[in-house]
């Protein structure tokens, strides 16, 4: 099983090497549609060759073997070079004991990283999976078989089940096969229809909608001609938020009686704004469920029509409901249009931070990575940022003094409002202003943000400092973080956020906005109360001069405080925000409503 089988929202395709390629494990490239370029390198020859004559000792030191430097003249970016298959499995799950009581957990989920993988969605799905699996549980995921997915990449891939599911007055044929993804079992589930067809896993040609009012029951329908019987079905999101209607509406009535629903939101925002007439195509009376105790969009009570909230109606109807950090439960309490409805279930509402894949987020086991590093050994780092600094056409260092003044600042995001836009181009700037170099990279799905940031890109893409790359790559992203020295996050509001969390497994100190599960995970390095914690630096206010004061505080103990810096790598690289920490938080949550059978 590779990496290199992603199915994503941007645009990449696969395609063979060349004949005259130098081949390897596996034979494939990602291909950016866009046509991206690179400025040549801007630095003065004595800087590469003190720099290099520095690096070259470094790797000699690391038993370093073979490294090809990267240009921005490459024909080939160096994040679309050919790297080893990479099988993943859990780094430390012979540490991790077993549970006395084990569960069968279902995860019925519209993304799973890598295969299918948009967001931070997929990431959870993945990495909460893997934990419980190394605890003794048994584990499956349920996702769609979206026609992007590359099945190569899953293995031992088999049909497992044909059967049909109703959908408005049909039955529709379905498959359904099994594999494993990243050593966790997979079920996929493909219908006859053109449900989840398209080369990406969301803006298909289909209703989306409808597609996943398809997908929710069609899963209950698969256990219950297979007479699967999980102790839990996991949900997430608005896409599988019908689930609970269905299964305690219809499927509990018929043989499925053992399960118990828990729904995870990983983001608020998005809630599955659904007409009556839509949820009864999937075999409901729609106009049940509009009713302000049930699924009715608070919002539109006495409008025409009035709608229904998928999310609304998974929240009312699972047994227990997560979120993805404390801070973010109480923001979510105290405002929002969902509030009301989560005081109301308060009793089984829990703020569950999330945690990150310490298999796949690994610097020391990372295959995109030019050089393995760790909190102990973290040489390596150095010439991470080196390698990147070189592929992207940053300047570099002038290592002669052994002194390392030009930090290197990364923000890895999708281009949206909550990410505080603002807040990112203030930043290009004033990093710029600083004397550092920032690398923002992510999409915009918006096309009057995605213009403004070309245009910004434009702008600044060729000098020697910044660099605003409009796409996604996971390669990219492993390389970024181990090459950055801080990362910055400064969301206007933040269910969890794994960026800050990833960023100091790889060395990278945190520059975060203080909102959700970002306050839950960075505690401020001039925070004299807490310096056992202290890890980074916070901003509160949403203004540019916030984040000024954060950035000029970061760029200070840069410069100012070289040991100290040192030392605060190798402290975040050792904090715990790993899966297994948190994983068990969820089993307990499991064991309190599940049924003996």
């Amino acid at each position: 099983m590779t990496l290199k089988s992603y199915c994503l929202s941007s645009s990449f395709s696969l395609f063979p090497l060349p004949k005259s390629s130098k081949p390897c494990k596996n034979h494939f490239l990602y291909s950016y549609s866009h046509n991206f370029k690179i400025p040549p390198l801007h630095c003065k020859a004595s800087a590469v060759q003190v720099g290099a004559a520095e690096l070259e000792d470094s790797m000699n030191k690391l038993d370093f073997e073979n490294l090809v430097w990267p240009s921005p003249d490459d024909e080939i970016p160096f994040w679309q070079r050919e790297f080893p298959s990479w099988e993943i499995s859990s780094d430390d799950s012979s540490n991790v004991g077993k549970d006395p009581d084990l569960l069968h957990v279902v995860h019925v989920t519209a993304e799973m990283a890598p295969i299918a993988k948009v967001g931070g969605l997929g990431d959870v799905v993945t990495g909460l999976a893997r934990a419980c699996l190394s605890r003794g549980h048994k584990v499956d995921v349920m996702l769609p078989f979206y026609e992007c997915i590359q099945r190569h990449y899953i293995k031992d891939l088999m049909l497992i089940s044909t059967y049909s599911s109703y959908f408005n007055g049909d039955w529709v044929p379905t498959n359904a096969y099994r594999g494993e993804v990243s050593g966790i079992p997979v079920i996929l589930v493909e219908p006859s229809n053109n449900f989840f067809k398209g080369q990406s896993v969301y803006g298909g040609s289909y209703d989306e909608l409808e597609a996943y009012l398809f997908f929710s029951r069609t899963c209950l329908e698969w256990m219950q001609v297979t007479g699967t019987q999980p102790d839990i079905i996991h949900v997430h999101e608005w896409q599988t938020g019908s689930l609970p209607l269905l299964y305690w509406d219809m499927y509990h009535d018929l043989s499925l009686k053992k399960p118990r629903i828990v729904l995870t939101i990983h983001n608020m925002e998005h809630y599955g704004e659904c007409r009556q007439e839509q949820l009864s195509k999937c075999g409901l009376d729609g106009s049940i469920y509009a009713t302000e105790d049930k699924a009715i969009d608070d919002r539109t009570i006495g409008h025409n029509p009035e709608r229904l909230s998928l999310l609304k109606g998974g929240i009312v109807y699972s047994n227990a409901v997560a979120t993805v950090s404390p801070t973010y439960l109480k923001e979510t309490l105290c405002s929002g249009w969902l509030a009301s409805t989560l005081i109301r279930n308060r009793d089984k509402y829990y703020g569950i931070l999330n945690g990150i894949d310490t298999a796949m987020w690994n610097p020391a086991t990372d295959i995109f990575l030019p050089a393995a590093f760790d909190a102990d050994k973290f040489q390596g780092k150095k010439i991470c940022k080196h390698f990147v600094q070189r592929g992207l056409g940053l300047a570099l260092e002038d290592s002669s003094s052994g002194i390392h003044q030009v930090p290197l600042v990364v923000c890895i995001t999708r281009l949206v409002a909550q990410k505080g836009l603002h807040l990112i181009t203030y930043a290009i700037q004033r990093v710029e202003e600083l004397g550092g170099q920032m690398v923002v990279l992510g999409k915009a799905p918006d096309g009057r943000v995605e213009k403004e940031f070309e245009g910004l890109a434009n702008l600044h893409n060729q000098g020697s400092s910044i660099r605003i790359l409009l796409m996604y790559s996971e390669e990219l992203s492993h390389m970024l973080y181990a090459a950055a020295d801080m990362v910055l996050v400064p969301s206007m509001y933040e269910p969890c956020g794994l960026a800050q969390m990833i960023g100091m497994r790889y060395g990278a100190v945190p520059i975060v906005r203080k909102t959700g599960g970002l306050a839950d995970t960075v505690f401020d390095i001039d925070d004299g109360l807490q310096p056992e914690l202290a890890n980074g630096f916070l901003f509160e206010g949403i203004d540019h001069g916030s984040l000024n004061l954060a950035l000029d505080r970061a760029f200070s103990y840069y410069r100012e405080k070289p040991s100290e810096w040192t030392a605060t790598i190798q402290k975040v690289m050792r904090v715990d925000n790993s899966w297994n920490k948190t994983a068990g938080k969820y089993i307990d949550l499991y064991n309190s409503i599940r049924v003996e059978w």
